[in-house]
């Protein structure tokens, strides 16, 4: 019998979070009926890091010992890919698709709403200044307290590590892409009160200077087939999606 996972709500800090953890081919993800109240109640936990979880990244976490290791610490694992939904299925469990486009976007919104400092980093410098000034322009009242690029010298980076840190923000977006989103905010977010999540392409979205793949393509589950398009260079990642299928279904 599936099971319907429709658990949420903040329950204290002393209490276990409101949504169940399952394994995919052993890594990590979260079932709940509603990511967005889960982070939400992350935050009131105190803060956390949370991974968006596709097919993709499950194969590579399991092939790179920094990647698990960042995932199985992660606070909070979403179901952003149709191949985790299809493999939480075959275990029982109901859950819609997560897009952590969509989940970040909607954090902004609750941020700006309700006066949350938000820190950007990554992408190129052509991005980050179209986002930093599309973002002023579709979410009155955000407040970006740190901004910057992830085109840095790496002798740049531990200053600008200590400047955003020294920010204190309550949501710290990354685009630097997988696995180096997730192994940068591992080590920095511990102790830290915000949320920490890497977006991997969502800036050059949200910037416009990339297209996310139509509605259609997203209701029939295909937006792999359109960024393969949009980036051949991609085709020996998507590899890695027929050798997910085959490993969930050799589990039964």
């Amino acid at each position: 019998m599936a099971t319907d996972a429709t658990r949420t709500g903040f329950s204290g800090p002393d209490q276990p979070p409101s949504w169940q953890v399952t394994r995919v081919l052993g890594v990590q993800v979260a079932v709940t009926a509603n990511v967005f109240a889960a982070a939400l109640e992350l935050k009131q936990r105190g803060g956390g890091q949370i991974v968006t979880l596709n097919a993709e990244m499950t194969m590579a976490a399991r092939a790179s010992r920094e990647l698990g290791s960042a995932i199985a610490e992660a606070d909070l694992v979403i179901p952003d890919g149709a191949g985790v939904v299809w493999a939480l299925g075959r275990q029982g469990y109901r859950v819609r698709r997560s897009p952590g486009i969509e989940l970040a976007r909607q954090l902004l919104e609750y941020a700006a709403a309700h006066r949350w400092r938000v820190a950007l980093v990554g992408a190129s410098p052509e991005v980050m200044e179209q986002l930093v000034a599309r973002l002023r322009a579709e979410i009155p009242g955000l407040e970006l307290a740190f901004a910057i690029h992830g085109y840095q010298d790496p002798q740049q980076w531990p200053g600008i590590e200590q400047q955003l840190l020294q920010a204190k923000p309550d949501l710290v977006l990354a685009a630097l892409g997988v696995p180096r989103q997730e192994t940068w905010i591992q080590r920095l977010h511990p102790g830290q009160p915000g949320l920490w999540m890497g977006v991997g392409g969502s800036f050059d979205v949200w910037s416009g200077l990339k297209q996310r793949a139509p509605q259609w393509m997203s209701r029939f589950q295909i937006e792999w087939l359109y960024r393969l398009v949009q980036e051949p260079s991609r085709w020996r990642r998507m590899l890695a999606l027929p050798a997910f299928a085959w490993a969930v279904l050799r589990r039964g």
